[in-house]
């Protein structure tokens, strides 16, 4: 069986829309993880999300096209708790939702806490913002 082939059970076989290439490495070689990775993405099995972020797609009901298999929100949020990183409520939708103010978050913010990322995460044009809370003293100190 071919590695491709191999990985692509494996994707159809897992849950959730994400998959990290730390997650099939072990499938093959890096080199020939790549090839696969990129054969499978030339047939619209998987799409490119991240530096090493990976999602399932699926075709779009309207125009037919293929599509990723959910939104940047869900998809981003999926990958970051994945790398272990803990997404909280931005300010402003947090905001929004107590009723402080009335208007909508125009982008999806990933609040980190007191983690610092770069990490770019982009679904159809669109890209995650993060904001931390790193360096902002507390009221009691």
């Amino acid at each position: 069986m071919k590695l491709e082939e191999r990985m692509l059970r494996s994707v159809k076989q897992r849950t959730g829309n994400v998959i990290l290439r730390a997650e099939i490495a072990r499938l093959g070689s890096a080199s020939q993880v790549t090839e696969a990775l990129k054969s499978l993405q030339a047939k619209g099995v998987l799409v490119r999300i991240g530096t090493g972020v990976y999602a399932k797609t699926r075709k779009s009901s309207v125009t037919g096209a293929t599509i990723p298999a959910g939104s940047l929100e869900t998809l981003a949020t999926e990958a970051l708790k994945k790398l272990g990183v803990t997404v909280r409520t931005s300010k402003a939708a947090a905001a929004y939702n107590s009723g402080i103010t009335t208007q909508l978050p125009g982008a999806f913010v990933a609040n980190t806490g007191g983690r610092r990322i770069r990490r770019k995460i982009a679904v159809g044009g669109r890209s995650v913002v993060y904001e931390n809370d790193y360096g902002q003293a507390t009221a009691g100190a």
